[in-house]
């Protein structure tokens, strides 16, 4: 009689997702409790009256974060599924994200100087006419062009890193709100875009039925649905910031500002966590499922997005407690960590539970480090090259992605391992850049207006 083994799919407890719900809301709900009874008051977010336009200008504008985050997650909702409906095979898998990853590279750095000079409302608007076009495209076409939909995705995700959050912050300074209602917005995009990305989740799945054929096509007439709102909502509800005299300037203002080692320092840092987040992205999946594991993946994800929500609601917690730890030490911590988890990941494949909790520790060390580093452009970047700036530190990015992709997918001379250990080095590395940042960055970039 032979032995009979029952192949279980994993995944993870749902008390775990209960677990970050309860503290997510923990956070943000005692958190002004304790910034109140904060004994350096001045430094607390809520020590200022939030006035009635100041709350509606926040709202308007999170609304509309919101609504480009769930458009963004949408497309990324089927990943390799879509491909396979259409007959991709996994060398032009490849291909295909090589190509994104190039048009974000070339293309994507000069729409971000372009953001700058012609205004961020412009760029916010093609972001949504890009998502209009892909998802018209894909409906109308039996056979849509995958690469045509690779490029303009990727150019409107290049667009999505860096127009919303420039906007944000050159509208905030010319209706003349603080600084420190600038922070609170920064943690809540990034609170908002992990919740957003999740609901694109449920609202793809939902889409998707018992007819997955019929379910894709019904996702590009919602991705078609939800970006025509954005493009109402930006035409009627939003300014468009003016240029100033470093904008019109912009060429003599971006050879000053290269010169500058504080700009090196916080854009490579910043390239570092693109660089490590999109390598989990691209591994995380083939990392559970090796050996012949089944894992449950639909049901990982909100798990790592969660985690992220979590660690966003860290940030204020930091920002305004009694800790003589500056933003720039915090950082240095937070990449430190996040590079030991992915050395954990690289050099030692446990079992699953233990790499979820793993995943999930980086995703809440990514959710504090994004508003970190906004805060931090915003001390050392003027804000009318922020644009630019952003899109040129993700260059490294991109190209270190894109170098490691064709090593892998085509010549396959790379191990999954050996990418994972390369995000593990580019995190120490931002931890680095943090403390120099610290040692270099005493001076605010204000004086730089004076030239």
């Amino acid at each position: 009689m032979g032995v009979v083994i029952e192949n279980s799919i994993w995944e993870p407890n749902p008390s775990l997702y209960v677990f970050i719900l309860i503290c997510c809301f923990s956070s943000i709900i005692f958190f002004p409790h304790a910034s109140i009874k904060n004994k350096n008051k001045s430094q607390s977010p809520f020590s200022h009256v939030i006035s009635p336009s100041f709350l509606r200008f926040q709202s308007k504008f999170l609304f509309l974060f919101s609504l480009a985050s769930v458009m963004e997650g949408l497309w990324s909702v089927f990943g390799e599924f879509e491909l396979v409906l259409y007959g991709v095979s996994k060398v032009q898998t490849v291909t295909y994200l090589c190509v994104g990853f190039g048009a974000a590279l070339f293309l994507g750095t000069l729409l971000g100087m372009l953001s700058d000079f012609i205004g961020h409302k412009k760029a916010c608007l093609m972001f949504c006419i890009l998502h209009l076009f892909v998802g018209i495209w894909k409906r109308i076409m039996s056979h849509p062009s995958i690469w045509l939909g690779s490029i303009c995705l990727s150019l409107a995700t290049s667009i999505f890193s860096f127009s919303f959050e420039a906007w944000l912050v050159a509208e905030n300074k010319k209706q003349g709100y603080g600084q420190d209602t600038l922070s609170d917005t920064f943690w809540l995009m990034t609170f908002l875009e992990s919740a957003s990305l999740i609901g694109s989740q449920v609202l793809g799945n939902w889409l998707l039925g018992s007819n997955p054929e019929k379910g894709i096509m019904s996702s590009y007439t919602a991705a078609s649905f939800l970006a025509m709102i954005g493009i109402l909502c930006l035409s009627k509800g939003w300014k468009e910031t003016t240029q100033s005299e470093a904008s019109q300037n912009f060429r003599v203002s971006y050879t000053h500002i290269f010169t500058d080692k504080r700009m090196w320092l916080l854009g490579f840092a910043h390239s570092c966590l693109q660089f490590s987040v999109a390598v989990f992205w691209i591994l995380w999946a083939p990392t559970l499922v090796a050996d012949g594991r089944e894992v449950h993946l639909g049901l990982v994800y909100p798990c790592f997005l969660g985690s992220r929500m979590l660690g966003s609601t860290v940030f204020p917690w930091l920002l305004t407690g009694s800790s003589s730890l500056r933003t720039e030490d915090c950082l240095g911590y937070a990449f430190l960590v996040l590079g030991f988890a992915s050395s954990f990941v690289a050099y030692d494949y446990q079992e699953i539970g233990a790499l979820v909790s793993v995943f999930c520790v980086f995703h809440a060390g990514v959710g504090l480090i994004i508003p970190s580093l906004a805060r931090l452009r915003t001390m050392h970047v003027p804000n009318e090259l922020r644009g630019g700036m952003i899109s040129f530190s993700l260059v490294p990015a991109n190209a270190a992605i894109l170098f490691l992709l064709i090593q892998r997918g085509y010549y396959q001379k790379m191990e999954n391992s050996t990418m994972m250990a390369f995000a593990a080095l580019g995190l120490f590395l931002g931890s680095g850049c943090m403390h120099l940042l610290k040692r270099w960055g005493k001076q605010p970039y204000q004086n730089w207006h004076k030239l």
